[in-house]
């Protein structure tokens, strides 16, 4: 795939989100997943966060013009071949990506994981970012990464049951594969499920064993998941496959006394 890194000769990812200056999640957890997988890693930062190991303490938004900036050198300093992204606040800083996306990255691999809340509750997106998001965003993705709950909002709320969430998401942006995740499910299930849809319409389930870890071992877990399915496309994998072998890799990293 076109989008080497200039110094390295390695696929290069760019992720786009917030910072957490403990490491666990966001940007951070992002650029850590790239390395491990054998891509080049840059970064946009859309805010700035302060968080404890189980608490979200407050955040401050990249100013535009900076996170501008930023864009424009992740872009400026070679191809990029896969785009990623997380916590993107509101609907400035949505609309200057959709800009550059739109001028750099047209046609080529977007995955969105729509980061609504933190794991201890707080919102990460206002109002006007969310209808953003659906509008000038999600019509761009390859791939988008809700959980149960941000599927619910990207619907409107208007369907709870999972089936019909995953085939509303289909219908509103019938251009993306959509992987459905299921671990913000009942705690009284065992197994959990990713659904993954693909736009040619085939469905695939991925079940996997529920690990009873801490809020902090969990936290950032959609975060990787979404980076290593990005690093796997970077190094040429189909959709299909990229997300198999980034839920394998998840697991084995959950399952690892070294998490």
């Amino acid at each position: 795939m076109d989008g080497n890194d200039l110094v390295s000769g390695r696929p290069t990812c760019l992720t786009v989100g917030g910072s957490d200056g403990l490491g666990l999640s966001g940007i951070q957890a992002d650029l850590r997943t790239f390395e491990r997988l054998g891509c080049a890693g840059r970064s946009a930062i859309t805010a700035l966060t302060a968080q404890t190991a189980d608490a979200f303490l407050r955040s401050e938004p990249a100013p535009l013009a900076q996170f501008d900036a930023e864009l424009q050198a992740a872009f400026d300093d070679g191809a990029v071949s896969v785009v990623k992204t997380g916590m993107l606040v509101d609907a400035e800083h949505i609309a200057l990506l959709a800009a550059h996306l739109s001028l750099h990255h047209r046609s080529k691999p977007l995955i969105v994981d729509p980061v609504l809340h933190s794991t201890s509750g707080a919102a990460l997106v206002d109002e006007g970012g969310l209808s953003a998001l659906r509008e000038a965003l999600l019509p761009l993705a390859t791939l988008i990464t809700p959980n149960l709950q941000e599927a619910r909002a990207l619907c409107a709320g208007l369907h709870q049951d999972a089936d019909r969430m995953l085939d509303e998401l289909c219908k509103r942006w019938p251009q993306a594969a959509i992987l459905l995740k299921g671990g913000h499910a009942p705690d009284d299930e065992q197994i959990l499920c990713d659904v993954l849809q693909l736009p040619d319409g085939r469905r695939v389930d991925l079940r996997h064993q529920r690990r009873r870890l801490s809020a902090t071992r969990l936290r950032g877990t959609g975060c990787r998941l979404a980076s290593a399915i990005a690093a796997h496309v970077a190094c040429g994998q189909a959709t299909e496959q990229a997300v198999r072998l980034a839920v394998d890799w998840l697991q084995a990293e959950l399952s690892s006394p070294d998490y």
